[in-house]
């Protein structure tokens, strides 16, 4: 669940930026908001990433575990 708190964490830093550009029309503060989006882009693929190790890791148990009946 720390991979949850950390990505939650992440978006509620954004917070700011998203009400200066979308609420105050901010340039500047769009272009952060394009920065904390590529952020989060990059922070959902390393998850991605992770739950795939872990699945490969549990079908590697499950294959290693049952032996085949002859």
């Amino acid at each position: 669940m720390n991979r949850y708190q950390e990505l939650s964490d992440l978006i509620q830093t954004f917070q700011k930026d998203f009400e200066k550009f979308f609420e105050k029309k901010n340039k500047s503060a769009g272009t952060r908001v394009r920065k904390h989006m590529a952020t989060l882009k990059r922070m959902a693929q390393e998850i991605r990433n992770e739950v795939q190790e872990v699945k490969r890791g549990i079908d590697e148990q499950e294959q290693g575990g049952s032996t085949p009946s002859v």
